[in-house]
C-alpha cells in the first residue's frame, strides 16, 4: 500500500523549506520530500506533481499562494525561461545562507560528520556582470515564448538552451551576468548574421554553418576575444561580419574561428583560424598574468578567483620550505600562486594543452620553482608499487602539502585510496561539488586524515554552483 499522499498528476499546496543542492525548492508532505522547480524558501505554492518515485516526488509551481520574505524581483527579463540564473528571485544574502546549509547537509549525510562548521564564507562583491566567459548557441529552432503567436518566426536564434531541450534555443538580447559590452556584441553579431544570411546550425539535421558565439573578457586588462564556432571552414562567409564587428567594437583584440565538424554540441573545434588580432588574450589574477586561448580553462569569475586562491594559500599555511603537489592543476593558476610561498610546486594534469599553457604561464611570470607533468590521475600513481618509486622516477621529493582541484565528478575512487600513500601532512581539497567532495572525504577520514577547516567561496551568484576549500590534516 502506498504510504505517500502524493500522486503524479495531482495538485498540492506546498511550503518550501529550503533549497536542495542543484537549486530546487524542498517541501515535505508527511515527511515525504517534494522537489519544486523555481521555488524558493518561505514560499507557499500550489504545485503540479509531474514525477513520483518511492523516496521523493518532483513538482512545478502553478501559483504562488504566499510569497517569501526573501523574494526579490529578478533583474533579467529572460528569467522565467532561461535556466542560467536559478536564484535571481532570491535575495543574495539568502542565497549565501542556503548554499552554506547545502554544504553542511552534504558533509553530514555523505561524509559522516556529526557536526559541520563553515569557518569562512566569502560572498561575491559583484553579483551581476561577473562572468568573463559566455557561450551562446546559434539555432534555426528558436524557442517560441508563450506570449508570442504560433506563426512567429522561429528560424534564427542566438542565445542559451532552454532547460531540458538540446534543440531549442532561447533568443537572448541581454544577459546580466556577463559584462554589458558583451550584450552589445551579442546583439550586433545576431543582426549582422541575419543581414548576411548566414545559416544557423540545426542540431537535429546537422546542417547549417553558425554553431556558437563565445565571448571572453580580460577583466583586469580590458582585452576581448570573440570566438565564432562554425560547422565547416569558409572564412569568406565570416570576413564581412568580422570587419564590421571590429569597426563597431575596436576594443576587441582577438577574433578566432573554431571549426567543429563533429555532431557533438561543444563550443570548440578541431582547429581554429585567426581572423583578427592575436590567438590569445591576457588577464591578471593578483600579480600574475595569464594567457587565455579560445579553448583553454580559466576561472570564470576573475575577481572571486583571487579570493579563492587566497583561501587555498591561507589553508596551506606555508613557511616557504614546503614541497607541494597540485593535482588536476589545469593551466597552473593555483600552482603559480602557491609557488611564491613554497620551495617547489609540481603540477599534474591529464590534458596536454593545459600542461603546455601552465608551463608557458610559469615562464611568462618568471616563476622557476614549478614543474608540470601530463598524467591521467585516475590511473597514473597506482602504476607504482610504492610512492617512493614514483618520486625516484621523476626525481622529485615527496610532498608536504597536496592540493586537489578535481572536476565536478570528484576524484576517481582509485585516486582517493592512493592519495594517503603520498604521506602529505596536509591536503587542501578545492571542489565545485560538495556532494562528491563529501564522498571523497569520507574515505580520507578512514585513512588517517581529519577535517581542519572549511571555506565556502561563492563564485557564481544566482546559480546553484558552490565552491569549497577544505583543509585536511594528517593525524
Amino acid at each position: 500500500m502506498e504510504q505517500s499522499p502524493i500522486k503524479k498528476g495531482t495538485e498540492v499546496n506546498l511550503t518550501i523549506e529550503s533549497l536542495a543542492y542543484g537549486g530546487k525548492g524542498v517541501a515535505k508532505v508527511n515527511n515525504f520530500v517534494v522537489f519544486v522547480k523555481n521555488a524558493i524558501p518561505g514560499q507557499i505554492v500550489r504545485a503540479l506533481i509531474y514525477k513520483k518515485r518511492s523516496a521523493f516526488a518532483e513538482a512545478r509551481p502553478i501559483e504562488i499562494l504566499k510569497e517569501s520574505a526573501n523574494a526579490t524581483a529578478p533583474r533579467c527579463k529572460h528569467f522565467a525561461h532561461c535556466g542560467g540564473c536559478t536564484f535571481q528571485q532570491l535575495d543574495y544574502a539568502a542565497q549565501i545562507e542556503q548554499k552554506k546549509q547545502q554544504v553542511i547537509d552534504a558533509f553530514q549525510r555523505l561524509a559522516g560528520l556529526d557536526a559541520v562548521k563553515i569557518d569562512k564564507v566569502i560572498p561575491s562583491n559583484n553579483i551581476y556582470n561577473y562572468r568573463n566567459k559566455m557561450e551562446f548557441t546559434f539555432s534555426n529552432r528558436r524557442w517560441r515564448l508563450p506570449t508570442e503567436p504560433e506563426d512567429a518566426p522561429q528560424s534564427f536564434a542566438l542565445g542559451l538552451h532552454i532547460p531540458g531541450r538540446f534543440d531549442k534555443i532561447l533568443d537572448i538580447n541581454e544577459c546580466h551576468i556577463q559584462p554589458k559590452l558583451g550584450n552589445e556584441i551579442l546583439n550586433f553579431v545576431r543582426e549582422k548574421a541575419i543581414e548576411l544570411n548566414l545559416k544557423p546550425y540545426d542540431a537535429k539535421t546537422n546542417i547549417g554553418y553558425l554553431r556558437h558565439l563565445v565571448l571572453r573578457f580580460g577583466v583586469n586588462t580590458n582585452e576581448i576575444m570573440v570566438n565564432i564556432v562554425t560547422s565547416y571552414e569558409n572564412t569568406d562567409f565570416l570576413i564581412p561580419l568580422v570587419q564590421d564587428l571590429i569597426e563597431k567594437f575596436p576594443q576587441i583584440t582577438s577574433v578566432v574561428n573554431n571549426i567543429n565538424t563533429r555532431k557533438a554540441d561543444v563550443a570548440f573545434g578541431e582547429y581554429e583560424i585567426i581572423m583578427h588580432g592575436t590567438p590569445v588574450i591576457t588577464d591578471k589574477i593578483g600579480n600574475l598574468t595569464f594567457e587565455i586561448s579560445s579553448n583553454s580553462f580559466f576561472q570564470t569569475n576573475t575577481l572571486q578567483a583571487e579570493k579563492l586562491y587566497q583561501a587555498v594559500i591561507d589553508g596551506a599555511d606555508l613557511n616557504g620550505e614546503e614541497i607541494i603537489y597540485d593535482l588536476y592543476c589545469g593551466t597552473g593558476s593555483i600552482s603559480l600562486f602557491l609557488a611564491h610561498k613554497a620551495k617547489a610546486v609540481y603540477g599534474f594534469e591529464m590534458i596536454r594543452s593545459a600542461v603546455d599553457d601552465a608551463q608557458r604561464n610559469a615562464e611568462a611570470n618568471g616563476i622557476e620553482n614549478v614543474q608540470f607533468y601530463k598524467a591521467n590521475l585516475d590511473t597514473h600513481f597506482k602504476g607504482y608499487v610504492s610512492f617512493s618509486n614514483f618520486t625516484k622516477k621523476f626525481k622529485i621529493s615527496k610532498p608536504d602539502v597536496v592540493v586537489i582541484d578535481p572536476p565536478r565528478a570528484g576524484m576517481h575512487e582509485d585516486m582517493v585510496y592512493y592519495l594517503p600513500k603520498f604521506g602529505a601532512k596536509k591536503i587542501v581539497y578545492i571542489s565545485c561539488n560538495p556532494t562528491t567532495q563529501a564522498r571523497d572525504l569520507k574515505i580520507l577520514f578512514t585513512k588517517g586524515y581529519q577535517l581542519n577547516s572549511t571555506t565556502m567561496v561563492d563564485m557564481f551568484p544566482h546559480t546553484p554552483h558552490i565552491e569549497t576549500v577544505v583543509v585536511l590534516k594528517k593525524i
